[in-house]
C-alpha cells in the first residue's frame, strides 16, 4: 500500500513538474531523482525520501534569480546580504518552500536537503549529502572536468566525493571572479577537516 501511495504521489509530482519547469530543467530533476535512488541504496538511506527530495530539489528554479529574490522576500524566506550577491544559490531556499507550501512535504529531512542543496553546509545528513552529490553527478552532467572520478568517488565515500566537489566548486568561483556564499566556505572547511581524520 505505502508503495502504491509514494508511485502516485511521485507521478503526480511529475506532471507537475513538467508543466512547471522547462524541458531540461524536467529531464535534469528526473536525472538527480533516479541518481539520488541509486545512492541511497548504495548508502542504506530512505529511498522513497531520496526519490522526492531529487526530484523537487529544482522546484524553485522555474524563475530567473531576481525574481526568486522577490519570491523569498515576499514569503517570509531569511535572506542573507551574502545570498543577495550570490542569487544563484537562493532557488534552493526557495524550493525548500515551495516543496513544503506547494507541494505539501512534510518531511523535514527532506525539505532541510533541497534548502541546502547548492551550497552544502557542515554536518550534512547522509540525505542532505545523497542529493549534493547527486546534483553534481546525474548522467546528463558533462561539463565538470573531473566528473569520471568524481562518480566513482561517490559509490565509495560520501565525505571524500563532498570535498572535493565543494574545493572544485570554489577554485572555479575564484577563478571566475563570482560571489562565493560563506556557507559554501564552511562546508569546504568542515568536509576538509573530515577528510584530514580518515
Amino acid at each position: 500500500m505505502k508503495m502504491d501511495h509514494q508511485c502516485s504521489q511521485v507521478m503526480m509530482f511529475r506532471r507537475k513538474l513538467r508543466n512547471k519547469l522547462d524541458p531540461m530543467r524536467y529531464e535534469h530533476s528526473l536525472s538527480v531523482s533516479f541518481t539520488c535512488m541509486n545512492l541511497a541504496m548504495r548508502y542504506g538511506c530512505d529511498v522513497d525520501k531520496a526519490e522526492l527530495a531529487g526530484l523537487l530539489h529544482d522546484c524553485g528554479k522555474r524563475f530567473p534569480d531576481d525574481i526568486i529574490l522577490k519570491k523569498c522576500l515576499k514569503h517570509g524566506i531569511a535572506v542573507t546580504e551574502e545570498e543577495k550577491k550570490a542569487l544563484a544559490v537562493l532557488h534552493a531556499r526557495y524550493g525548500a518552500w515551495l516543496a513544503e507550501h506547494k507541494y505539501h512535504i512534510e518531511d523535514q529531512e527532506i525539505l532541510d536537503a533541497i534548502a541546502c542543496h547548492t551550497t552544502g553546509k557542515p554536518d550534512m545528513t547522509v540525505l542532505d549529502k545523497i542529493l549534493y552529490i547527486a546534483d553534481y553527478i546525474e548522467p546528463r552532467r558533462y561539463k565538470a572536468e573531473n566528473l569520471k572520478e568524481i562518480r566513482r568517488m561517490a559509490y565509495e565515500d560520501l565525505d571524500q566525493t563532498m570535498y572535493a566537489i565543494l574545493d572544485g566548486t570554489l577554485e572555479y568561483l575564484k577563478k571566475k571572479g563570482g560571489t562565493i556564499d560563506s556557507m559554501t566556505v564552511q562546508a569546504y572547511e568542515y568536509f576538509a577537516e573530515r577528510v584530514r581524520k580518515i
